[in-house]
């Protein structure tokens, strides 16, 4: 969430331009699963400045089930997702998200694979909602499936709008991640945070 006792949801997301990865959605590739129109899932990956228009949606086909797969170009470190759901009976109440799969997750995998989130979605929001995540789960992540599913009205999901809020991983920060080795013993970890410290107070330019 949001730092600040007496930030309101819309003063969190009026400062996300900044911070949002619309630019490094590899837009031409989004697709879903059991949509009513196929080509609408490239639909909801909107800018920011268009996060509220309800001119372009997605729905599901045959049930209240779609799973929405959206590819990045570089890989990205996740702190949220926004969504603008539909309204009413076309409200999905659940969302799965699935990390890392090349491709995307279909309802079968969806049975037997563990998602990294499962979480209930806001219920009678129309605007643009923001749903923080474990960063520690999206650390270095180069695509999701989202799987919305359980719409209020037990028919048909609607969906809006997607979007991401986090940070390019650049591949040296990729490569030190995955090189991480924990100190020996905290000992030794308190030399090394001194000796940061000290060299970032030799540093003329602030981090």
């Amino acid at each position: 969430m949001a730092s600040g006792g007496d930030n309101s949801l819309a003063a969190s997301l009026a400062g996300s331009d900044a911070t949002n990865l619309y630019n490094v959605i590899d837009r031409d590739n989004v697709h879903g699963l059991n949509l009513a129109v196929p080509e609408h899932a490239k639909e909801l990956i909107k800018p920011w400045s268009e996060r509220e228009s309800t001119e372009q949606f997605a729905d599901s086909g045959v049930d209240d089930q779609m799973i929405i797969h959206i590819p990045f170009t570089e890989n990205v470190r996740l702190r949220s997702v926004l969504l603008k759901l539909g309204r009413g009976e076309l409200a999905p109440r659940h969302l799965r998200i699935y990390a890392n799969h090349n491709t995307i997750v279909d309802f079968a995998d969806a049975e037997t694979t563990n998602p990294q989130l499962n979480i209930s979605l806001l219920e009678g929001e129309t605007a643009v909602a923001e749903y923080p995540l474990r960063v520690a789960a999206f650390s270095s992540v180069h695509s999701l499936s989202l799987f919305f599913n359980e719409s209020v009205g037990d028919d048909v999901s609607r969906l809006y709008y997607i979007g991401f809020k986090g940070d390019v991983r650049s591949s040296k920060q990729a490569v030190n991640s995955m090189l991480d080795v924990p100190a020996p013993n905290t000992g030794d970890a308190r030399i090394v945070d001194r000796l940061s410290e000290k060299a970032a107070g030799q540093q003329t330019t602030a981090r």
